[in-house]
């Protein structure tokens, strides 16, 4: 009986394992082998050598074409300070304010003294005119007539350097404020409140950010061939900037021989500042280059790559090494050839390029 019982429990062990594979079987059959949908063909670019500029680099420093210190024009105590270090004044603002006292006292000195002049112009001119009137009449003789047209001229004189001695005057008021020549950043305080300060005395040192060029060092063994060509471009941040105006100096200096190179970059240029060190590309003749859109590029971490697009509209990621940015294109040195197709729009590639994978893994 006890083996019978056995032998029945086996047998409904073994119509489980069966209907339990069974049932396995159904859910799990053989993939589907039906083609996927072809994909939506890529937009994509020829990868092409283009005729670009080669050009040497160099080592090159910012500094700003409007820089300076400016200095008290009259004697006076400090009174006020209304900028500091680092801080923006625009062009023609108040950056400091002298005492006035002694400079609005000859003001109002000159002024009194204007009055008077124009009282005694006056008078002398009415005293002339009769005079001249009474010598018409042969009441007075030449003489008279000759001391009044004097005492006239004499008068308009004082007048003429009473006028001049208040506009000195009311410069000399107008010099107890110290104005910004032009829009920039304070780089330097000199004084502080309560110093006195004479003409000349220098007070607050700025330069402006809104023009800026580079100087360079060029060796004697381009300088023939900058020269000639007369174009450069500044490289910073990935950017290329190209210099609106190029100068080289007539003479070498001593002892390294390099003759100092000056750009003009254009007005307002960003994420620059007055001595930073940058790579300055001058142009010396051509080269071909292997270009792609900008665009196109991707970056992942450390990784830089392209989506490699192919006749059968299969696209993979590759690899790449860029170089130099020109405009909306960026170079190519490494990883990519001449001729492939390079998709404009990496997004779109790589959407296309996930189910492939999706799939696959669900084939594995």
């Amino acid at each position: 009986m006890y083996l019978s019982a056995k032998l029945r429990s086996s047998g409904a062990n073994t119509a489980l394992i069966v209907a339990v594979l069974a049932v396995s079987a159904c859910g799990d059959g053989p993939p589907s082998t039906e083609p996927l949908p072809p994909a939506p063909p890529l937009e994509s670019v020829v990868a092409q050598l283009e005729r670009t500029p080669l050009e040497r680099e160099l080592d090159g420093t910012i500094e700003a074409v409007n820089q300076g210190t400016v200095s008290a024009q009259t004697s006076g105590r400090v009174a006020e300070i209304l900028f500091d270090v680092n801080d923006f004044v625009p062009a023609g603002a108040v950056i400091m304010r002298l005492r006035a006292t002694e400079q609005r006292a000859n003001l109002a000195q000159a002024q009194a003294a204007l009055s008077e002049a124009q009282a005694r112009a006056a008078e002398a001119q009415t005293r002339y005119g009769r005079i001249a009137d009474m010598y018409e009449r042969k009441v007075v003789p030449k003489a008279t007539l000759d001391e009044a047209t004097a005492n006239r001229d004499s008068a308009v004189a004082r007048l003429v350097a009473a006028r001049a001695a208040v506009d000195s005057a009311r410069e000399g008021v107008a010099y107890t404020e110290i104005h910004a020549p032009y829009a920039g950043v304070v780089t330097k305080r000199h004084v502080e409140i309560g110093e006195t300060v004479g003409p000349g005395t220098p007070v607050m040192s700025g330069l402006s950010l809104q023009f800026l060029r580079v100087t360079v060092d060029v060796p004697q063994s381009i300088v023939e061939r900058v020269r000639r060509i007369r174009k450069a471009a500044v490289y910073v941040n990935g950017q290329r900037i190209e210099a609106s105006r190029l100068t080289v100096f007539p003479v070498a200096a001593v002892p390294s021989n390099t003759f100092r190179a000056r750009l003009d970059l254009p007005e307002n240029a960003v994420d620059l500042y007055p001595g930073m060190f940058v790579k300055v590309g001058f142009v010396v003749g051509e080269a071909d280059r292997l270009l792609v859109p900008l665009a196109s590029l991707i970056e992942r971490s450390e990784m830089t790559g392209v989506y490699v697009v192919d006749p059968g509209n299969r696209t993979s990621l590759r690899q790449v090494r860029t170089g130099h940015r020109f405009g909306d294109r960026i170079e190519i040195i490494a990883g990519l050839g001449t001729g492939e197709h390079v998709a404009v729009d990496p997004v779109a590639a790589m959407n296309q390029l996930r189910p492939a994978v999706q799939v696959a893994g669900s084939a594995r």
